[in-house]
């Protein structure tokens, strides 16, 4: 019988300190809020990221291909049967599906938005954007709620307004470093109604006050979905709350950041110091036992799907091993992009 992460994780002590490395170096705000966090969840959590950054990092490194992305849905389907590959994300990721019963279905979103990312899709309507931001943020919120145990789908519904919050506020403020890279997230239906012509715009890009006005328009998406979210933390464990409200708080002071600069996020990039995110967490200690539950409505309607999957989900034993031969072919594709991975020195 293979052993289950309830009973012998995967993740050795040592995998566990890589995954702390991955999220040090790729996510200040991640981690400064991370220390909030209980130890039991805080370790998980680390897992989740470092799982969530190779799997972007992959995409990245294979310009993008759709077979970078094939060889992640196996190493997913791998953790998911509780046979993961040998590597730390790996490993934390098996742990993480398997002790807090997360429906794959909910990282199988995260790879299929990264994989819009790799096609270079564009968002017509912000209800495009709600949904690309459903798969690659709003799913992280889910399973860091799942994380801390709560399953609530009111609770989940605010997980997935966070992380929309979150990702519109990363849109925001990186609006000149995709242009640079001949990409574009704001919605086209608000820049056209803007008279922002998105060809010339990204040719040249220039921070014009019809850029800035949508610019601001999505920062305003942003605080609503913030307001939102807000109660959901009251239905998070006590010991859970001033990490997830200081998390809330650092994003949206990017916002804060932008607006500050005139919603010019084409010459400069929006960022909070060291100083100001000390802050935000001290007041996240003082606020969090006071903040209260009252916003009661469903999820956005193109993260309804996230929910659902909690809802409907069992757990399930994991299967017996298949044979060798099943797994040879897509195993040795694996090993290479690791070996690539590797060599980026991603986890050093």
């Amino acid at each position: 019988m293979l052993p289950s992460s309830s009973d012998r994780p995967f993740a050795t002590p040592e995998d566990q300190r890589r995954c702390r490395a991955a999220i040090i170096t790729g996510s200040k705000t991640f981690y400064s809020a991370s220390k909030l966090l209980p130890n039991s969840v805080r370790k998980p959590a680390y897992g989740l990221y470092a799982f969530c950054r190779l799997s972007d990092d992959a995409i990245d490194l294979d310009g993008g291909s759709l077979q970078a992305l094939n060889r992640l849905y196996f190493r997913l389907d791998r953790c998911h049967r509780g046979r993961p590959l040998p590597n730390p994300a790996d490993r934390a990721m098996a742990d993480l599906l398997s002790a807090h019963a997360v429906p794959v279905a909910i990282p199988e979103a995260l790879l299929e938005g990264l994989g819009w990312d790799a096609e270079g899709r564009r968002y017509e309507t912000i209800s495009d954007l709600h949904a690309y931001a459903a798969r690659v943020a709003s799913t992280v919120g889910v399973m860091m709620t799942l994380l801390m145990d709560v399953r609530k789908p009111s609770a989940l519904a605010r997980a997935c307004d966070l992380g929309a919050a979150m990702q519109l506020t990363n849109i925001a403020r990186d609006v000149g470093e995709d242009a640079r890279n001949g990409r574009i997230y704001l919605p086209l239906q608000w820049l056209d109604e803007a008279g922002v012509d998105v060809a010339g715009f990204l040719s040249d890009p220039q921070p014009t006050a019809e850029l800035r006005s949508v610019v601001a328009r999505l920062l305003e998406e942003a605080r609503r979905l913030y307001a939102q979210a807000r109660s959901g933390i009251a239905e998070l464990p006590r010991n859970c709350r001033p990490a997830i409200l200081a998390a809330s708080k650092i994003y949206a002071d990017i916002g804060r950041e932008v607006a500050d600069a005139g919603f010019d996020s084409v010459t400069r990039r929006a960022h909070t110091s060291g100083r100001r995110k000390l802050q935000l967490l001290a007041e996240s200690l003082v606020e969090a036992p006071r903040i209260s539950t009252g916003w009661d409505a469903p999820a956005l309607p193109e993260c309804a799907f996230l929910v659902d999957a909690v809802t409907t989900h069992r757990r399930r034993p994991i299967p017996a091993p298949r044979g060798l031969a099943a797994f040879t072919a897509p195993f040795v594709r694996t090993l290479a992009l690791f070996e690539r991975l590797e060599r980026a020195e991603i986890y050093d």
